[in-house]
């Protein structure tokens, strides 16, 4: 089971074209330590509302269900999300609570890392404090330090080729993926 790699999920809150927490998200396969595999999870854009009703009559989407079955099958999760009003973001809040009603729950036991980033200058910490709140009912296993809080992300950014260039951030992602991974073989 050592030679084999983790296998890292991410989660992305943000619907935005052009999302800062994007960018983020998708900077992290390169700064994975080795022996770390991150992917990215399907969009969210396209997931309805959840509704009881609408479960009870059609079922779970595929889209949903499709998410589910790859964060049952990775050793952890990201969750990559921006602040929206002090708190999670809508769409982020509906995919949790989807995967919430589902048997064999996905986020059940499985270790989460949290990363928020925001154009103010406390990077999404009250998103973040909210979003662990509601892990801790789904009895997800969240990795508490180092806690990645981007600030003034507009700054850390270049919106016209789609990267994170801040070496300070690299270097701090670099570290809160290292110590996933560490995390991940000390809880699994």
């Amino acid at each position: 089971m050592q030679n084999q790699p983790l296998k890292i999920v991410t989660l992305l809150g943000s619907l935005r074209k052009g999302s800062y927490n994007a960018i983020v998200a998708q900077s992290l396969p390169q700064l994975a330590p080795a022996n770390t595999v991150i992917s990215a999870l399907p969009s969210i854009r396209d997931i309805p509302l959840y509704d009881s009703d609408l479960q009870t009559e059609a079922g779970f989407p595929a889209a949903v269900e499709a998410i589910a079955e790859q964060i049952r099958q990775a050793d952890g999760v990201i969750i990559v999300t921006p602040e929206y009003n002090y708190s999670v973001p809508g769409g982020l809040k509906n995919v949790i609570d989807w995967l919430s009603r589902l048997p064999n729950q996905p986020l059940a036991g499985k270790p989460v890392a949290i990363q928020t980033s925001s154009m103010g200058p406390i990077g999404g910490a009250r998103c973040q404090y909210h979003l662990r709140q509601i892990l801790v009912f789904l009895d997800a296993m969240v990795m508490n330090k180092p806690e990645f809080m981007g600030g003034v992300i507009q700054n850390k950014v270049d919106e016209q080729k789609g990267t994170l260039t801040d070496q300070g951030t690299l270097d701090f992602l670099k570290g809160q993926l290292a110590a996933f991974s560490d995390f991940i073989q000390r809880v699994r």
